[in-house]
């Protein structure tokens, strides 16, 4: 496909920035006007039909106007769109909205998406800190009664996990002494995703006298580390699609399909880029070929740990979501950074 000469360009661009405003397939007058192209309609019309015939515009009756098509999205927002900074009103908005939640990364990553979700008129999907690189940085026991404590697991990307542990013997000083040793020499600072049932029953076994009263200690731990490892996927604002007249009587199937977790994980995950955009049929779901779907990574002590995005339609301002989308991630890696510096 031959690269587009510069008139063609400004008319692709134009096209797809009033479709996008106003939803109506664009004619020749009516891209003079917004253009001010100092050319003939006619003139308009032929280059038009190059755009067709190269796949970068739709037309979808006779003697309608025309519309970007998934090829013509593409190329504008790999060539064309305008590289735009946040607007204050939007950041201010941000801030404020996850400010709240600054101390806690999951309820800040559930209100992050809140606050895209309002902002774009999108579904917005998150994911909580994980990933290879997290470790365990951080166990305490708090003891709750005789036989009783709560554990607290803090990971080293932010998320804090607790749980009650019943004890079958006597829980005092001696034991949790005992526990503190075994969790600075074998746990902390290693990955969660390498804690098992069986290397927390052979760290148990490993203290003689109290090896009993280790184990329940242990399995908690088993346990808390194991639900550390695996990211919680979040959806938010879904109900936002139904208002788009682009999805018609497609818009509850669509819903149907964002609310099952095996194929929105398997789309957030196939986001590798730091800023990943997929348009129409790029998306690898029947349900997702009307849907544009942006996603951004965010980093917790510089390293990838979730992911934020929005899914709508095609026909959405990625002029302006884009930017949004950045830095909702990039805050959010910053807020969770900060508190675990702090």
């Amino acid at each position: 496909m031959g690269e587009l000469s510069e008139r063609k360009k400004q008319i692709l661009a134009a096209i797809v920035e009033q479709y996008i405003k106003t939803g109506e397939p664009v004619g020749s007058k009516g891209l003079i006007c917004a253009t001010g192209m100092s050319v003939s309609s006619a003139t308009i019309r032929n280059e038009m039909s190059e755009l067709s015939a190269m796949g970068y515009l739709d037309q979808p009756h006779t003697s309608a106007g025309r519309v970007p098509s998934q090829l013509g999205y593409r190329y504008y927002v790999d060539n064309l769109m305008k590289s735009r900074e946040i607007g204050e009103i939007n950041k201010k908005l941000i801030e404020a909205g996850v400010s709240s939640a600054a101390g806690d990364p999951e309820r800040l990553i559930a209100r992050a998406g809140e606050v895209l979700a309002d902002l774009t008129k999108c579904a917005c999907v998150s994911t909580t800190p994980g990933g290879e690189d997290m470790v365990i940085r951080r166990i305490d026991i708090v003891p709750v009664g005789v036989h009783t404590a709560m554990l607290l697991l803090l990971t080293s990307n932010g998320i804090l996990k607790s749980r009650l542990c019943r004890l079958d013997t006597e829980l005092n000083a001696r034991i949790c002494e005992q526990f503190y040793n075994i969790v600075q020499s074998s746990i902390i600072g290693h990955p969660a995703s390498d804690i098992s049932v069986a290397s927390m029953q052979t760290v148990a076994a490993s203290v003689d006298s109290d090896a009993f009263a280790m184990l329940p200690l242990m399995a908690a731990v088993c346990e808390l580390a194991r639900s550390t490892a695996d990211s919680k996927v979040m959806l938010g604002g879904s109900s936002n699609l139904f208002g788009y007249k682009d999805y018609g009587s497609d818009a509850t199937q669509l819903l149907e399909f964002l609310s099952k977790k095996e194929p929105l994980t398997t789309v957030i995950n196939g986001f590798k880029n730091p800023v990943d955009i997929k348009i129409g049929k790029e998306n690898i779901y029947r349900q997702l070929e009307n849907s544009s779907v942006i996603v951004a990574k965010y980093s917790v002590g510089g390293s990838d740990s979730g992911t934020i995005g929005i899914i709508g339609p095609t026909r959405m301002d990625y002029e302006n979501i884009i930017p949004s989308v950045k830095y909702l991630t990039d805050l959010v890696g910053r807020l969770i950074t900060q508190a675990l510096e702090e």
